[in-house]
């Protein structure tokens, strides 16, 4: 048992000196892949954005405003400027002209703008097949929870495992779909990613686990308009040659206006009498089985404010209800 418990201790205390995965850009080992890489055949092209505020613990926090939500879209730029930031726990939804499948070796990667290899700013990473039900890559965080770190605290890229913003700016976290183990998604037609920003408390209160139960510890707070994970691009390596179409859905015959909403949505060229709305975490709140014209509309003052996914036969769009 002695032996069982020193062996122990040795492995924590490796990983806390030396870390456990993959070093920073130019380091053996690494996997970050330069935003130059010919490796990339295609950039996320569209996006659905919710931010969050600049400081969670503050109810009179304004919402993160620091940079446009088309700074996410195409190539990466690599700078700390060309940027848009999520906020605590905001998020992004990204699809791409052609989807992504799971193909060999990693199959996409997410870019942020960290100007240090050990300046982190950390957000999970999930995919969706229909842009309804999302998986979540499965992640690791060893950095370790002595002290709360700040905006301007160092940490070590080689401690954290499939979370984006594990690289600097100008070099991508690549992500494997084959880690996924998720039968309800399809990895060989990946038509979203969502990134989620990590809020880094340790204290509990809005704390963020990894896979294993683990506390991430991420500077926190970060009371500026650029508070939170700053997403610079998503791109992608392996395509899986679905079409995708405008305004994140998977049918052009489907029209949904105005987007944002505040308190009604109207509806053209529907396919079927069934209306469904879905929130992010794949959950049924509201479903309309009744006549419907071809054109019609629905009320969506009782919907709190946030993304929504709207079903309507084979059909689908995200919206936002603000």
């Amino acid at each position: 048992m002695f032996k069982i418990y020193l062996l122990s201790c040795l492995i924590f205390l490796s990983i806390s000196i030396f870390g456990q995965f993959e070093p920073a850009p130019n380091e053996q080992g690494t996997i970050a892949i330069h935003k130059d890489s010919t490796l990339f055949l295609s950039w996320a092209n569209q996006i659905s954005l919710f931010r969050g505020k600049e400081n969670i613990l503050d109810n009179l926090s304004p919402i993160t405003s620091f940079g446009e939500e088309e700074n996410a879209l195409n190539k990466a730029e690599g700078n700390s400027m060309d940027v848009v930031s999520l906020g605590d726990s905001g998020v992004a939804i990204l699809s791409f002209p052609n989807g992504i499948s799971d193909g060999q070796g990693y199959d996409f990667a997410v870019f942020e703008n960290a100007f240090d290899d050990h300046l982190l700013e950390l957000a999970f990473v999930e995919v969706s097949s229909n842009g309804v039900y999302f998986a979540r890559f499965p992640n690791r965080s060893f950095i370790p929870l002595d002290n709360q770190l700040t905006g301007f605290e160092y940490s070590n890229c080689s401690y954290v495992n499939n979370l984006a913003g594990k690289y600097r700016q100008g070099y991508g976290t690549p992500f494997d779909l084959n880690e996924i183990q998720d039968t309800l998604i399809d990895k060989n037609h990946i038509t979203h990613v969502k990134i989620i920003d990590v809020i880094g408390d340790i204290s509990g209160s809005h704390t963020s686990y990894d896979s294993e139960g683990e506390i991430i510890n991420d500077p926190f707070p970060t009371p500026y308009p650029s508070s939170g994970f700053d997403l610079d691009a998503i791109g992608v390596i392996n395509e899986a040659k679905v079409e995708l179409f405008e305004n994140n859905s998977y049918s052009k015959s489907m029209v949904l206006f105005p987007n944002p909403a505040e308190n009604e949505l109207f509806l053209q060229n529907l396919s079927s009498n069934e209306i469904k709305i879905f929130n992010l975490q794949g959950k049924l709140i509201y479903s309309n089985i009744n006549n419907l014209n071809s054109n019609t509309s629905i009320d969506i003052n009782w919907l709190k404010k946030g993304l929504y996914f709207l079903k309507n036969g084979q059909h689908g769009i995200l919206f936002e209800k603000k």
